[in-house]
């Protein structure tokens, strides 16, 4: 019989990581069947319409999604916010932003 290992404790279900625009924080997705496929629109490199709103789709539920469309962002705001939610997502990001208080109980 094979040994069988259970590796549960070293994964992370319960965080996701976000992002802040006008004192609005929102949930990325980072699942990683999500972060594929942004990840292969990325490599496209043809930058469409399109594919910016499927990124959005994957990145962003629908609840996050509303909280976005009530920021009323500019075209070029919002593909910063997609391109920026997307190198968080990946940990792809160098400048980190502001740093976050642990929540402690």
């Amino acid at each position: 019989m094979s040994k069988l290992i259970d590796i549960t404790d070293k994964l992370n279900f319960e965080e996701k990581p976000s992002v802040r625009v006008k004192n609005v924080d929102l949930a990325i997705n980072n699942d990683a069947v999500s972060m594929l496929k942004v990840a292969a629109l990325f490599e496209d490199g043809n930058g469409k319409n399109k594919d910016v709103i499927k990124m959005y789709h994957l990145l962003f539920d629908e609840s996050e999604r509303e909280k976005i469309e009530k920021l009323q962002l500019n075209i070029h705001d919002f593909s910063t916010l997609i391109s920026e939610s997307a190198k968080i997502a990946t940990g792809d990001l160098t400048d980190e932003g502001e740093a976050q208080t642990p929540a402690t109980t």
